[in-house]
């Protein structure tokens, strides 16, 4: 007999709106339309229930980088983002050495098959010196195709989304060959003119890689790659909406120019993300996480964060005063449907996985389920 529950009383975020006082039926791993007479009920009056978060940009958590942590490092790593809300992540590697990115992401690629990622970005090395951040310099390369091919088919078919400087020699090509591929090529760590950047939208590019940072300003005369980004059809822009790598009023222009259906929310976040300050290795650069904010010892530039994404969401709800159905949309429909995987987490609807993230009226997170188990269980929170 499948195991059911009925999560009632709630306000539902559903890809059609809002139900209030709704319910979702879980049977199983799975939502379903409908459940047997007499099925245990949860009563989450008050609450909100959202799908569970999808990160499509994190190098880690709970201690553990995904860059170069043991299998079981990385895998606490995912645990923690879990307890935060985020059901599916995709592990994001920072530059490294050619050969070390390749076993890495060999070893990564085991996780992405058995379900635990879904799957791998290679922010770096084929990024700008220019606007490297956390980026180790002597690492960096132009975006050969061969080269980039070789990470490719390091991943084993987990792949996602390459990170590229376009405007660097091979740039255009490396787009190419990644659209040809079904994997995500991501405008980013890039000092490229308006105009190079939209020669890479037109090669195939899809996404910014944490719009505004990492590039150059929006200027009047020379508009450079934030206006190209925003204003294309095509593209989805990444935001870290944590307070500190943009200023609300940056965030809201975002919103506002490109609309809820083409934003992802990421964290971006690194090992101290659900683990706290000290000092950290972001590849093979140190870092300083003071007050929960992460910056290179050498030079200062911010590297990462420590973003979970049940923050990032409580923020764009509450001061950013974002409608709650465009936060969904954000923060799981749009990055799952980037990463190929709408027909299965992103929404709550039948036959998807019971991926269901609980917030109460602040938008604190009270419980998480992945696959029908409650990872945080919204009833024995009662006397908190």
């Amino acid at each position: 007999m499948a195991d059911h529950k009925v999560l009632a009383g709630a306000h539902v975020v559903l890809p059609t709106g809002t139900v209030e006082n709704g319910r979702v039926i879980v049977t199983g791993g799975r939502i379903a339309g409908s459940a047997p007479e007499g099925a245990p009920t949860v009563d989450l009056t008050g609450h909100w229930l959202v799908p569970g978060f999808v990160d499509m940009h994190n190098h880690g958590g709970g201690g553990a980088s995904f860059t170069s942590g043991t299998v079981d490092e990385v895998l606490k790593g995912v645990h923690t983002h879990r307890l935060h809300g985020t059901t599916t992540v995709v592990a994001s590697f920072v530059t490294g050495d050619m050969d070390f990115l390749a076993r890495r992401a060999g070893l990564l690629s085991e996780l992405a098959e058995q379900g635990d990622l879904a799957g791998l970005h290679f922010e770096g090395p084929f990024i700008s010196p220019c606007r490297k951040g956390a980026h180790d310099e002597t690492l960096l390369r132009d975006p050969d195709p061969a080269e980039v091919r070789k990470l490719v088919d390091a991943a084993r078919g987990q792949a996602r989304m390459v990170t590229l400087a376009t405007e660097l020699p091979g740039g255009l090509d490396s787009v190419r060959l990644l659209a040809e591929h079904g994997v995500i090529a991501a405008i980013g760590h890039t000092d490229a003119t308006y105009e190079q950047t939209r020669a890479a939208i037109d090669a195939g590019a899809t996404v910014a890689t944490h719009l505004y940072n990492a590039m150059p300003a929006l200027g009047h005369r020379a508009p450079g790659p934030i206006a190209a980004l925003l204003e294309d059809e095509r593209i989805t822009v990444e935001l870290i909406n944590d307070g500190t790598h943009l200023h609300p009023a940056a965030l809201e222009l975002a919103f506002h120019h490109a609309g809820p259906e083409r934003v992802a929310f990421i964290t971006d976040a690194m090992d101290a993300a659900g683990f706290g300050d000290g000092r950290y290795m972001l590849g093979p650069l140190a870092v300083d996480v003071k007050d929960s904010v992460a910056r290179l010892v050498e030079g200062g530039s911010i590297a990462g964060s420590t973003l979970t994404l049940d923050r990032a969401f409580k923020r764009a709800a509450t001061v950013d005063a974002l409608p709650v159905e465009s936060v969904v949309q954000a923060i799981s429909a749009n990055p799952a449907r980037l990463l190929g995987v709408y027909d299965r987490v992103g929404s709550l609807e039948p036959g998807k996985d019971a991926d269901i993230v609980v917030l109460d009226a602040g938008f604190e997170l009270r419980g998480v389920m992945r696959k029908g188990e409650w990872i945080v269980d919204p009833t024995a929170d009662t006397a908190a």
